[in-house]
């Protein structure tokens, strides 16, 4: 402990000197805790139709191949709770999957053309996709349909997410305009 003394303010600072193990330490502690005791897992898509689940801190090999996609994937997210797996493909679908064994659940239909990304709500019972269809669609996980069609670009939607409070959507495509 360092102190420091400023007898203009009359205040007293007073310092801890912590070294950088100790520091370690501690960020370990609060990631452990964050982190939970769930074994952390990776999904990962390709442009050969399939994706797989992997349990990267057990083993090197997948723990499943998963497929069903007719085209190329291009995103996948775990939802917030890691219950589940989203993922768009080229095959105008998002696909739900088991985020702990990697199962088929369902295919969320509505897109007239690839799609290019899905957001999950924070609550994990909505997912956003955006699609070069120049729509979002907001699909209920729970009943699996369209919740809500959400046209507004004049072309392809790249990127889609949510708002913190999960009221909104934002999105941005090729028409380079970003739209809440």
């Amino acid at each position: 402990m360092t102190t420091c003394n400023d007898l203009k303010k009359n205040s007293l600072t007073v310092f801890f000197v912590i070294s950088g193990e100790e520091l370690q330490k501690k960020a370990l502690e609060r990631y452990n805790t964050v982190k939970g005791l769930q074994q952390e897992r990776l999904v990962s898509g390709s442009d050969d139709f399939t994706l797989y689940l992997w349990n990267p801190e057990e083993e090197k090999k997948p723990v499943c191949r998963m497929t069903g996609h007719q085209q190329l994937i291009n995103d996948v997210k775990f939802s917030p709770d890691t219950r589940l797996i989203a993922s768009a493909s080229f095959d105008k679908s998002v696909k739900l999957w088991d985020g702990k064994t990697g199962q088929f659940i369902a295919t969320l239909r509505g897109h007239v053309n690839r799609v290019y990304q899905v957001a999950w709500s924070a609550d994990s019972r909505l997912i956003c996709s955006g699609s070069s269809d120049s729509t979002l669609k907001v699909f209920d996980v729970t009943k699996k349909k369209i919740l809500l069609d959400l046209p507004g670009h004049a072309d392809e939607v790249y990127a889609v997410d949510w708002s913190p409070d999960g009221q909104r959507v934002a999105s941005g495509g090729k028409d380079k305009v970003l739209k809440m």
